[in-house]
């Protein structure tokens, strides 16, 4: 499995692209920016875009969405916040975007397949109610859920910090302690390591 990090001004985003060198599907995971990095990605290995999977419906997580035949995948809970994207955009910038259809529309537990390789969904409330994490083998990519020694905010629409500490605790702290975790922005970090260094913990 070959996976590349694009980091995204202006908010510093993290889009993950995931590619199954035996099946030539591949995924990506946000869309803050388009960026020909990832096309030039998916050429070189001769890979189509299967799913382009929303860990929620902020707007800086999707700016970059333009029309494609890869499946769109997101909670529906947050389709209200990913249809103000245009309220924001503009504040940062960024030009207006046409709203994506969704898809997919996905709930907790809620398996989908890039090649032979499961794509477990765990739906994690507090930054939005729709936030998802995104379990692919030993890697689990959290949105805006957790951070490196710290977790999203919980002031937007839809925020609830005691929610978001309840759906860290439960969901992503009882996964194996060596399970790498890839956040919407900063750094990656490790299951075992919040566990002790953060925070909000």
């Amino acid at each position: 499995m070959i996976l590349q990090t694009y980091t995204e001004p202006p908010i510093d985003n993290n889009n993950y692209l995931l590619i199954d060198e035996e099946s030539k599907e591949a995924i990506l995971i946000d869309c803050s920016a388009v960026d020909d990095r990832i096309k030039d990605a998916l050429n070189e290995a001769g890979a189509k875009l299967k799913y382009i999977l929303l860990t929620h419906g902020h707007f800086d997580h999707v700016a970059g969405i333009r029309p494609t035949n890869a499946k769109i995948v997101m909670h529906e809970k947050d389709v209200m916040i990913l249809n103000q994207a245009n309220m924001y955009l503009p504040m940062f910038g960024i030009p207006e975007i046409t709203i994506p259809e969704i898809d997919i529309f996905i709930k907790d537990g809620d398996n989908l397949k890039i090649g032979n390789t499961d794509i477990k969904v765990i739906h994690t409330p507090g930054h939005t109610q729709g936030g998802v994490c995104y379990l692919i083998k030993d890697m689990l990519f959290s949105g805006d859920t957790i951070f490196r020694e710290s977790v999203g905010r919980c002031d937007l629409e839809g925020g609830n910090f005691n929610q978001i500490v309840e759906s860290i605790k439960t969901k992503i702290f009882t996964l194996p302690d060596d399970i790498k975790i890839y956040p919407g922005h900063g750094r990656e970090t490790t299951v075992g390591w919040e566990k002790l260094h953060n925070q909000f913990m």
